[in-house]
């Protein structure tokens, strides 16, 4: 099975492609995320390198069964040429009415940077994972067929970007379901514990997408989902319903592997169970139950040192446990959260989680907004669909007193977490940045949404209480400012000016505000 759990960067001459993020390092260090077809042409000359790859053979592979130009295939390779830096031209050749020469060793590695089968992996395979067939249901027209592997394109690559979830090659997908697609059956033919499939439909310039999530243990499907749109702009499309797909199935994912976790001994739970076990713990937000989850996190990394995730998710925890005011040492929480963000990234320089925990880190503590910025693009970059990597940016323009841009990035991480277990978090942050941004009502709207999802979070009551004052809302700010007391009974101004990251201009208003309501100095 070809899953992003084996080995999957690949070295050629002095580049690396990471396949599962679609993610190629030039010489000097330079990141490119490759279009899928783009991608596509660079897996099959790996596959062939040294040989000569004809035009033929290229389109067979990249738009099987789909008549496109040759400027189709000239502009992939100019983007690969691009990726490669400095001697891209002379590391991918082209020969004249002949094809494409890759002239390059290849050797293929973990993440962890060991060579492919040596040494524990830095994820373990317990990991969900799941194929997606081609969503060619009901399709005859070979243009259609065209547009459907492209959505499942397009829901493969924002998948691949998710470290908690192993999506199984493109390639491997196609084949099997050449023979089936019934679930059980692809179940025993990829090892896989999920398949998507779904077909599509075009009514004029309208069309439509069904998609259905089935357990293949069963066959029972778990999740089914219907998206319309517009062709006009087939790729803006393609992209929309890879993002909602992706926001639908996930988190449905998540709670199916969560309740399988539940379901076993402690002494049985592998080192990512353990991992979703704390998470569940996390998102209550109760002091006792934060402390529980740590020590599920530091279960999880004793049972594998080269688990990332639950290094990643370590710092989080730190992030969150200074954030509530619970810290007793803060310079000392500070570098244990450096000290597990850089565990993780030392497993995986491309963690998207462990890059917004020491974003928050730099940029709230350190107050570095600087190399913030460059850390939150970079967990962007890695993952695309990661709601706490928009969420951390959303935060750091919050910082800065920006607060449209604020918005527009915690108007994506919201979007991208509907029903994710910390969705109150990107709402508080959207309620943060509509504050920072003067529209009131709207900040109001979000902090009550977010404390509606999750009471606990005292952040957000600080949040709604200084934008009700704003709006001349004052007996309910003050009964907001009760409510956060009940919380934090030791709250005080002192206390808070402490920890608090906000700008000079938005401070004495934000604490201005907070005194109006009643909160003790």
């Amino acid at each position: 099975m070809e899953t992003k759990a084996r080995a999957h960067r690949i070295r050629f001459g002095h580049c690396t492609l990471d396949e599962g993020l679609g993610v190629l390092f030039a010489p000097d260090g330079a990141e490119t995320l490759l279009r899928p077809k783009t991608l596509e042409l660079l897996r099959l000359l790996l596959h062939n390198a040294g040989q000569v790859v004809t035009r033929d053979e290229i389109m067979e592979a990249a738009w099987p069964g789909v008549f496109v130009t040759d400027d189709s295939i000239t502009q992939c390779v100019v983007e690969l040429r691009k990726a490669m830096g400095k001697g891209g031209a002379g590391l991918l050749r082209t020969l004249y009415r002949r094809g494409y020469l890759l002239q390059a060793e290849v050797a293929a590695e973990r993440s962890d940077g060991h060579a492919a089968g040596d040494g524990p992996a830095g994820l373990p395979d317990d990991r969900p994972s799941i194929a997606v067939l081609p969503f060619r249901r009901g399709v005859a027209d070979p243009q259609e067929a065209y547009f459907a592997d492209g959505i499942i394109e397009g829901i493969v690559h924002v998948l691949s970007g998710l470290e908690r979830i192993v999506v199984v090659s493109r390639g491997s997908s196609l084949a099997v379901a050449e023979t089936t697609v019934d679930p059980r059956d692809v179940g025993r033919a990829l090892s896989v514990r999920y398949v998507l499939y779904g077909g599509v439909r075009r009514a004029g310039k309208r069309l439509r997408i069904t998609t259905e999530l089935s357990e293949t243990d069963t066959g029972a499907i778990i999740r089914s989902d219907r998206y319309e749109g517009d062709v006009d702009d087939l790729f803006a499309l393609q992209d929309l319903i890879a993002e909602r797909v992706v926001t639908t199935i996930a988190p449905e994912v998540r709670q199916r592997e969560l309740a399988r976790a539940m379901r076993k001994p402690p002494a049985s739970l592998t080192a990512y169970e353990l991992a979703l076990r704390a998470l569940d713990e996390m998102r209550q937000l109760d002091r006792a139950a934060m402390e529980r989850g740590r020590a599920l996190l530091e279960q999880a990394i004793a049972a594998d040192p080269g688990h990332g995730l639950a290094y990643g998710h370590l710092g989080w925890w730190y992030v969150f446990w200074v954030a509530q005011g619970w810290s007793d040492d803060i310079a000392a929480d500070q570098a244990a959260a450096t000290r597990a963000t850089s565990a993780a990234l030392e497993r995986d320089r491309n963690d998207s989680l462990a890059l917004t925990a020491r974003g928050l880190l730099v940029g709230h503590i350190e107050r570095d907004f600087d190399l913030a910025e460059r850390l939150f693009d970079q967990a962007v970059a890695a993952s695309p669909s990661c709601a706490l990597a928009w969420s951390g940016g959303a935060a750091l323009r919050n910082w800065r007193d920006e607060g449209k841009e604020a918005v527009a990035w915690a108007e994506r991480a919201v979007r991208l977490a509907p029903v994710d277990p910390f969705a109150f978090l990107h709402e508080h942050i959207l309620a943060q940045a509509h504050y920072t941004a003067g529209n009131w009502e709207q900040a109001i709207a979000w902090g009550r949404t977010s404390i509606a999802s999750n009471p606990r979070h005292q952040a957000t009551w600080r949040a709604l209480i200084v934008s009700l004052v704003a709006a001349g809302r004052m007996s309910e700010a003050r009964e907001a400012a009760r409510r956060l007391l009940e919380l934090d009974p030791g709250f005080s101004l002192r206390g808070f000016a402490l920890r608090t990251t906000l700008p000079p201009a938005v401070r004495v208003r934000f604490f201005d505000q907070l005194r109006q309501a009643g909160l003790p100095e």
